[in-house]
């Protein structure tokens, strides 16, 4: 499984969700290039005829939080959590021993039946989270990497979330289609981290 880019988008002014853009590729301005995946990974070949669908998407998006950062950070670090805000997953499991870092590594099972070995590529506590897929049961996803950038806000904190995505054979052809019902998706996923993690630490919220 390939490489690829995440970038890490200018954080825009203003409060609230912001879509920070879709694409077929994310940009390559001040991105952060993934490593090769490990050698146990199948590297994959990428080509793209002329006239025919780029098998990349990326998207991003910006909200902020009135948890403070440690708080929001507490929860992307608990694995029984994502579960409860990321509805698609249904397990997440550490299969490195802590403390957590760059190289930790943890299998994801999603509903339908998709399992990921995901391993973290950075790991900069109550700031920065990024991690790939190393291995999919799906084997029409070629790559797939997320990172969550976190900053202080003044009433709590702020989060951009950027994705990549390539895949391959026939999801190829429904990609480009299916990229506005992804975002959504992934935006709700978002709405609920916000929501699960203002609860969870309800009383040191401020009213």
């Amino acid at each position: 499984m390939r490489g690829l880019e995440v970038a890490q988008p200018a954080l825009p002014a203003g409060d609230g969700d912001e879509d920070l853009g879709h694409g077929t590729t994310l940009p390559t301005r001040t991105c952060s290039t993934l490593p090769p995946c490990p050698p146990r990974c199948t590297p994959a070949t990428s080509s793209t005829s002329p006239g025919s669908t780029p098998p990349r998407t990326g998207s991003s998006t910006a909200w902020t939080s009135r948890s403070p950062r440690h708080s929001l950070f507490e929860v992307l670090a608990d694995a029984t959590a994502w579960p409860h805000w990321a509805k698609a997953i249904t397990d997440v499991a550490w299969t490195t021993p802590a403390p957590r870092g760059a190289g930790t590594m943890r299998t994801v099972t999603m509903r339908g039946g998709l399992v990921g070995a995901e391993e973290f590529l950075a790991w900069e506590e109550h700031t920065l989270l990024a991690f790939r897929f190393n291995e999919a049961s799906e084997k029409r996803i070629k790559a797939f990497a997320e990172r969550y950038d976190v900053v202080p806000t003044p009433g709590g904190c702020r989060l951009t979330w950027t994705l990549a995505l390539e895949v391959t054979g026939a999801a190829r052809v429904t990609l480009a289609p299916s990229r506005p019902l992804l975002g959504a998706g992934f935006r709700w996923f978002l709405r609920n981290l916000r929501a699960y993690t203002d609860e969870r630490f309800a009383p040191a919220v401020a009213p």
